[in-house]
């Protein structure tokens, strides 16, 4: 049943980019926090690194798989590694924060100087438009896998 695996891999870009939506949002909230959790100074944007899942296997792999009998996963009728995208890890960016002037500020250093995130708000608008329509391309994607087995199983009747 290869519409599994297309449902599958479909389900892992709309889980990927979700996530990739999240660390936007969360970058977004902390634009202005001066001082993290632990005190080690302003917040740092968050990234996320995607890592593409071929899920396709050496002729050599696929012919061991079928003489040991472990083509298909009999619960789900899907493919054990039917591809996709997975998130890999969330990094901190490297690049330098902004400092400011504002010797009032209660975390400015000895020169009056703050330490404000290196989050940059085109750059995330950026990043929100590109997951938002990947996401909903992803969408697109299952809403047309959908007719096409609903067609699938006008034919059989």
């Amino acid at each position: 049943m290869a519409f599994m695996n297309s449902i599958n891999i479909i389900g892992s870009g709309l889980t990927a980019q979700q996530l990739r939506l999240d660390i936007v949002s969360e970058n977004v909230t902390n634009s202005q926090t001066t001082r993290t959790e632990n005190g080690d100074g302003a917040y740092r944007r968050k990234m996320v690194v995607f890592e593409a899942v071929s899920g396709r296997d050496s002729f050599r792999d696929a012919m061991a798989k079928a003489a040991n009998g472990l083509i298909a996963n009999t619960a789900t009728g899907a493919s054990p590694n039917a591809g996709g995208v997975r998130v890999t890890q969330i990094v901190e960016d490297e690049s330098p924060m902004k400092m400011v002037y504002d010797p009032t500020h209660p975390d400015a250093n000895e020169d009056g100087y703050l330490e404000m995130p290196n989050v940059d708000m085109v750059k995330e608008i950026a990043d929100a438009m590109a997951a938002s329509r990947a996401y909903a391309s992803n969408v697109t994607a299952f809403n047309t896998l959908k007719s096409v087995i609903s067609s699938g199983l006008e034919i059989g009747r």
